[in-house]
């Protein structure tokens, strides 16, 4: 009897894999989620690819980066996500994050390079900033300017009550949201290493340092502005003493209506984001599961189109929407990892 009842149990376990492997092989297109600089580009790729294939175009959805990668990790199935899209590296967090849910295998795809500006309209003079200016701006709390040594809150109103050779217009900063990879990545390269100038702050250890060099003001000079960067470039042109931060790739593709500023000396072009001189620079990335390459059809071919010559090469499709291409032999060992497979390895640079 119990043998009896052993050999249906596996048969059902069995009945069960084999419906959910067919569940998973039933979805015929790609699905995608995560960063919104990311987007843009992975959707010219994404319609590349649908009209060049025998394959669907992928479906994407513009998530921001942290909540991309979170429903990315929810689990394996036609459900999930095949490629979460991100304008920052996976954290080890979510990585352990996917594996408590099954996601076992992640192949890590950096695509290229992006700049982050601090843009503002064309109606109104460009900005001349540094970092330590920027994060004087924008932190919740600042050394106090009357000299004591104390953290206060943030008491300027104008970018001339920073530095009198500033603008006089009220700061007002619109940004992405804390989901956003975008935002992590401004928050490192401006705030966390504008800290460093202040001896006040320098002192300070751990999470209160930390809390101190990320924290941004809530009083209204800086406004979460959503995922949508493509609303932001629009709400510039409506209130042209605004400034807003997003990605290279939108600020050339409205070059038009906004400008760049330039921060510690250097303006974020083309040339200076992809040798290294602009200081508010990033690589871009998207995330696969290794476990629904072959299960979702065109998977693999789709790698194969957004990392091609034609699409992220030197002078590729994508680099006309201004995304920074790889050199040549950080492809090579991209393309590399692609055709082994290999998992994401935090440890690598």
């Amino acid at each position: 009897m119990l043998k009896a009842f052993g050999l249906l149990a596996a048969g059902f376990t069995f009945t069960l894999y084999f419906q959910a492997t067919s569940a998973q092989s039933s979805r015929d297109y790609i699905s995608i989620v995560g960063s919104s600089t990311v987007y843009p580009f992975s959707t010219v790729v994404a319609e590349q690819f649908g009209r060049t294939s025998n394959y669907k175009t992928p479906t994407i959805e513009s998530t921001g980066s942290g909540g991309g990668i979170k429903l990315f990790c929810a689990g394996l199935g036609v459900q999930y996500p095949d490629i979460a899209n991100s304008s920052r590296r996976i954290r080890q967090s979510e990585i352990d994050d996917c594996a408590s849910n099954g996601v076992t295998e992640v192949i890590e795809v950096k695509i290229g390079y992006d700049g982050i500006v601090l843009a503002n309209s064309k109606q109104s003079p460009a900005y001349q900033l540094t970092r330590a200016q920027i994060f004087l701006a924008l932190a919740k709390n600042v050394p106090d300017p009357s000299g004591s040594p104390s953290l206060i809150a943030n008491p300027y109103e104008t970018w001339a009550d920073i530095q009198a050779d500033l603008p006089t217009s009220r700061i007002e900063v619109l940004g992405p949201p804390p989901t956003s990879g975008t935002r992590d990545a401004f928050v490192e390269l401006v705030m966390q290493e504008a800290c460093e100038e202040f001896p006040l702050i320098n002192m300070l250890e751990g999470d209160a340092k930390q809390l101190a060099c990320h924290t941004m003001r809530e009083d209204g000079a800086f406004v979460e502005a959503g995922e949508n960067d493509n609303l932001i470039v629009q709400k510039l042109s409506a209130n042209p003493d605004a400034l807003g931060i997003f990605g290279y790739s939108f600020l050339d593709q409205n070059f038009d209506r906004v400008q760049g500023s330039y921060i510690d000396g250097v303006g974020p072009e083309f040339e200076a984001i992809a040798d290294g001189g602009y200081p508010v620079a990033r690589p871009l990335y998207f995330y696969v599961k290794k476990t629904h390459v072959g299960m979702i059809p065109g998977i693999d071919e789709f790698l194969s189109e957004f990392t091609s010559d034609a699409a992220s090469g030197e002078f590729g499709y994508l680099s006309d929407k201004g995304l920074i291409p790889l050199p040549d032999q950080e492809r090579i060992e991209v393309i590399a990892a692609i055709e082994k497979l290999e998992n994401v390895n935090l440890a690598a640079n």
